[in-house]
């Protein structure tokens, strides 16, 4: 039984990060889970500023929705009042008959697409890789729901 002599190459990654942008550091082809690149305060923080800022645009723009939404909705009830509109309340019956029926037959088979369940599983994946940073995230985003 004869021994290999094997020689290996010494990488300094302080060196090879140095000279690497930050955006490939975080985003790159390579880039694993963040628990192995970052240790837990930078994750939390990592994710809770994300998250807060993601969660502070949600709400105002869910804001700006609402309040088109609504006032759509308060247009056409001035218009259907005064006249300009009239509704066949028997073809919107019918048609939300339909909708009911299409809805009970998609709904009875109960299995995902093949591509849907993929997508799911990597977003599993991801989550389970990244608890920490998907932690703060959640948490930064309720902050910024509520500021």
């Amino acid at each position: 039984a004869g021994a290999k002599d094997d020689s290996f190459s010494v990488l300094d990654l302080a060196e090879y990060t140095k000279n690497r942008p930050w955006w490939r550091k975080i985003f790159g082809p390579s880039s694993g889970s963040s628990a192995e690149k970052y240790n837990v305060a930078t994750q939390l923080v990592i994710g809770g500023v994300t998250g807060w800022c993601t969660g502070f645009v949600f709400q105002k723009v869910g804001k700006l929705a609402a309040t088109a939404v609504g006032g759509g909705f308060f247009l056409l009830q001035i218009a259907n009042h005064t006249g300009y509109i009239k509704v066949d309340w028997n073809l919107v019956q019918r048609d939300m008959n339909k909708a009911k029926e299409q809805l009970k037959f998609h709904s009875s088979g109960n299995r995902m697409p093949p591509e849907v369940k993929s997508r799911v599983d990597e977003v599993i994946i991801f989550l389970k890789k990244n608890v920490i940073l998907t932690g703060g995230f959640a948490g930064g985003f309720l902050i910024g729901m509520a500021s």
